[in-house]
């Protein structure tokens, strides 16, 4: 550091209740700082806190009312404050004196009578470790900023890939996407009113895009036939479950994981009647129960080429029916209560008969 950095431009409070040591102190620094002086600590205070603090404060101990623990103390308390060096200049120079000063915060210790060059040596050392741990603390502070914009942008890139990769199982089916939309926000409605907390039920939102990932690898003459399907066909397309969470595997991230788990899990039902492991009951996963309601619910009121749409109310009434059979039943009562909630989702998310 320069001596043009560490002169005029930095300032010193002199913090005193002697005249004469504030004198030898100002007497000493003037020439190359800014020099403030305090009688007591409750000016020492005010001139701390006032919109232009000192760069470095000497602080006196023996003082009436506060005495300089206690103003240190205050100091290093406030947000604003505790960053200043203060350097206690005192007669107390037993260990036990120091070893207070030093457990408050203080970066250094004086002893009286001072020598001059002792005293331009510390305030000159500790005015530049502060402006060191200042330009260390705005670098952090200018690289953490750029790390969580450069991590936002990866979140969004990140999500942008699952709901692309949800989608894409969709497109295969001769479908829009809006059934993907759709069904995982039954699946966060339901999960939020189910018990599940705001994130959580955010992952699920997420992770529900991916339930039919697996239909990429069906034959296009069996995943778009048009008619009823074979019984062997009907087994390959419940391959789609396994080869769902084959694709996407064993990740890290809590969202892939949780769509590999639907993926492989929301055709079993409670009954264990359903595929691909027939598990039955509390068994399941919790997300593979929630996202087999909003799925069947959505595909019964979707035109499909083999079927008309159903009505909100009957396909409520056969999610009703199916708790304890096909349907985890407190979900399904749940869901079944939701029918306002729904709706809306529906006409948001509609499709386009134009």
């Amino acid at each position: 550091m320069t001596s043009q950095e560490c002169g005029p431009n930095k300032s010193v409070l002199i913090v005193d209740d002697v005249p004469e040591n504030l004198d030898v102190l100002k007497g000493i620094l003037e020439s190359r700082y800014r020099v403030q002086v305090a009688t007591n600590g409750r000016i020492a205070l005010k001139v701390a806190f006032s919109p232009h603090p000192p760069d470095l404060i000497l602080l006196d101990v023996m003082m009436p009312e506060l005495d300089g623990y206690e103003v240190c103390r205050l100091l290093k308390q406030a947000e604003r404050t505790r960053d200043i060096p203060i350097l206690f200049v005192t007669a107390k120079s037993e260990v036990e004196d120091e070893l207070a000063g030093f457990n408050l915060g203080a970066a250094d210790y004086l002893v009286k009578p001072v020598s001059p060059p002792v005293v331009l040596a510390r305030v000159k050392t500790h005015l530049a470790m502060h402006d060191q741990k200042k330009l260390l603390a705005d670098q952090v502070a200018v690289r953490t900023a750029q790390l969580q914009v450069r991590n936002i942008e990866l979140e969004e890139t990140h999500m942008e890939v699952i709901h692309q990769l949800g989608r894409a199982a969709e497109y295969r089916d001769n479908e829009t996407g809006l059934h993907v939309m759709r069904m995982s926000r039954y699946v966060r409605l339901l999960a939020l009113h189910a018990g599940l907390s705001e994130p959580e039920a955010e992952l699920l939102l997420l992770a529900a895009s991916m339930h039919d990932l697996g239909k990429i690898g069906i034959p296009d003459h069996i995943l778009l036939k048009p008619g009823k399907l074979t019984e062997n066909e009907f087994a390959v397309v419940q391959t789609h479950c396994d080869m769902g969470c084959r694709i996407i595997g064993k990740p890290r991230s809590a969202i892939l994981t949780l769509g590999a788990s639907i993926a492989l899990t929301h055709h079993e039902k409670w009954n264990g009647r359903g595929y691909p492991n027939n598990h039955p009951g509390a068994v399941i996963p919790l997300e593979g129960r929630l996202s087999a309601i909003g799925d069947v619910f959505d595909a019964l009121t979707s035109v499909r080429p083999y079927k008309t749409a159903w009505s909100v109310d009957a396909a409520l009434e056969l999610i009703a029916q199916e708790a304890g059979e096909h349907f985890d039943p407190r979900l399904a009562a749940i869901f079944v209560g939701l029918k306002n909630e729904i709706i809306e989702i529906m006409e948001q998310y509609q499709e386009n008969t134009d």
